[in-house]
């Protein structure tokens, strides 16, 4: 009897091996051939909202994506991968001709953002920002470049108030100012060095971008306020309070912005958290305005 179960059992080892590969290959080929569905759908997308522009259209959206073929979720933010890439799309564009970013960010490296802003502002063509949901940190900073910052009625941008690691600059520098130096840690008092030449640094960038629309004494004032530590840096800037500081925001946003975040979806959940019924608007021609929602 140890032989036929011996076969058997070598036979059940066999299918399982065979039953594990084949999944295997299935899945690759599903995120091949799937994200390269998604890519084509993206570029078409991206594609007509420069011809309704007559732009160049540049898509900085970060979401939290599947990064490996076994659903490893990896939060996305704005990198120098992604500044040399905007660079490159920005210098090929013709300068006379307009630039449009859809911007979807948590933020991320000061010196991209930074490079990425630069680039921006040097631009003598019209600059377009358009933000469907939020720009924080880094984000906001390109955000500040533009000519023209187009937001959803409900978006937000961020304060630009440098961070040391996991730690506000601004507070580094109070918790010395509270104790003293003479009761903190060598450490401390160098994170606190850190953190007032980071807060000069990023408050005079700011400042600099934003002379591109406002006199020198509001630039600074406005500076001031998205750096230096006065909220957390999480703090939602609504719409209003972007007009408040003296920002042109419009909130005549494309309806095309966000057909092309519907080809961004969340990654790394197995099911949405939030479930809704879609509504489907009237045909383009029953409406006043198809380019546009409210």
């Amino acid at each position: 009897m140890k032989g036929p179960l011996r076969l058997w059992s070598q036979h059940i080892a066999n299918l399982s091996r065979a039953a594990f590969w084949l999944l295997l290959v299935t899945i690759i080929l599903l995120q091949l051939f799937g994200g390269r569905g998604v890519e084509k759908e993206r570029a078409l997308a991206l594609g007509r909202f420069e011809g309704e522009r007559k732009s160049r259209v540049i898509a900085l959206i970060h979401r939290v994506d599947s990064a490996s073929m076994f659903g490893v979720a990896v939060p996305g933010s704005i990198s120098i991968d992604d500044s040399e890439a905007v660079l490159r799309a920005i210098r090929l564009t013709p300068p006379d001709q307009p630039i449009d970013v859809i911007l979807h960010t948590p933020g991320g490296l000061v010196l991209a953002s930074e490079q990425i802003a630069k680039a921006l502002v040097e631009r003598k063509a019209k600059v377009t920002v358009f933000v469907p949901h939020y720009a924080m940190s880094g984000g906001t900073l390109i955000a500040l470049a533009a000519d023209e910052v187009v937001m959803d009625a409900n978006a937000v941008l961020g304060p630009v108030d440098p961070q040391l690691g996991d730690l506000p600059a601004a507070s580094i520098i109070r918790a010395v100012e509270i104790k003293g130096p003479k009761n903190v840690s060598d450490e401390t008092l160098m994170l606190a060095d850190m953190a007032v030449k980071a807060r000069g640094q990023v408050g005079a960038f700011v400042a600099q971008v934003l002379l591109k629309h406002m006199p020198e004494k509001q630039a600074l004032q406005v500076a001031t306020t998205l750096t230096e530590g006065r909220w957390t840096h999480d703090f939602p800037i609504t719409v209003q309070m972007a007009r408040t500081l003296g920002l042109k925001v419009s909130t005549e946003m494309p309806r095309t912005v966000y057909d092309l975040m519907d080809l961004y979806p969340q990654g790394g959940g197995i099911r949405p958290s939030v479930w809704y019924v879609p509504l489907r608007r009237p045909p383009a021609s029953q409406d006043k305005d198809p380019q546009k929602l409210n």
